[in-house]
């Protein structure tokens, strides 16, 4: 994934643009149904926020040997309990009320996509270059980090909030190691302010699998 040399090179322009809270330290993700994450749901409710989901549970799937966007053999796909941990995650938005904007944005990448489609219904969902993963974007990777900051930094309407479902590696490099670690599992979402500048305001889990979150890749 060569992580360490991307996060790096694209360090000091995220540090410039975004921010996230505790600076230095690793964001705690939060189940949304616990008291902790209550704050944020309520603020969810209101609308106007971002919300940037990493696609669902890969456990026990092949890694990626192509990284072609349309070779779905050659991708690191989600896992049947992906699907389901996809649908739970739709559930449990509408369960908490959560608006969500039409279309819901997604990678190109088949796991960021079939998790997308899962959660939200095919006909719900925009596939966007904008969103690939780094490993997929080749010579186009300074692109595709431009375009994560653009979506994340649109000011999204009172009364819904923009969906996003991309890939964890993107959002390390825009916001930092406050997003590394263990703060990022898969299923999980950022939430995002993107006013006055775009800010993290937590890391919610709407749909958790217990002892998974990290694929060994």
């Amino acid at each position: 994934m060569r992580l360490i040399a991307r996060v790096a090179a694209s360090a000091a322009l995220a540090l410039a643009v975004f921010s996230s809270p505790g600076a230095g330290r690793e964001l705690m993700p939060l189940d949304l149904t616990a008291p902790a994450a209550q704050p944020l749901v309520d603020r969810l409710r209101q609308g106007g926020l971002v919300l940037f989901f990493r696609h669902a549970d890969t456990a026990g799937m092949a890694c990626d040997s192509s990284f072609r966007v349309g070779d779905r053999a050659g991708q690191r796909n989600i896992s049947e309990r992906g699907r389901e941990q996809s649908r739970r995650i739709g559930a449990a938005l509408r369960k908490q009320g959560i608006p969500v904007a039409r279309p819901v944005l997604a990678g190109p990448v088949f796991r960021a996509r079939d998790t997308a489609e899962e959660a939200f219904g095919a006909a719900a969902v925009e596939v966007v270059d904008g969103l690939t993963a780094d490993d997929f974007a080749g010579s186009r990777l300074d692109w595709v980090l431009a375009q994560h900051r653009l979506l994340v930094r649109e000011p999204v309407p009172a009364g819904t909030n923009r969906v996003l479902v991309g890939h964890r590696t993107p959002a390390i490099m825009i916001f930092g190691e406050t997003v590394g670690g263990r703060a990022f599992p898969e299923g999980a979402a950022i939430v995002i302010d993107p006013a006055p500048a775009p800010h993290v305001l937590g890391i919610i889990m709407p749909a958790p699998i217990a002892g998974a979150g990290f694929h060994g890749c």
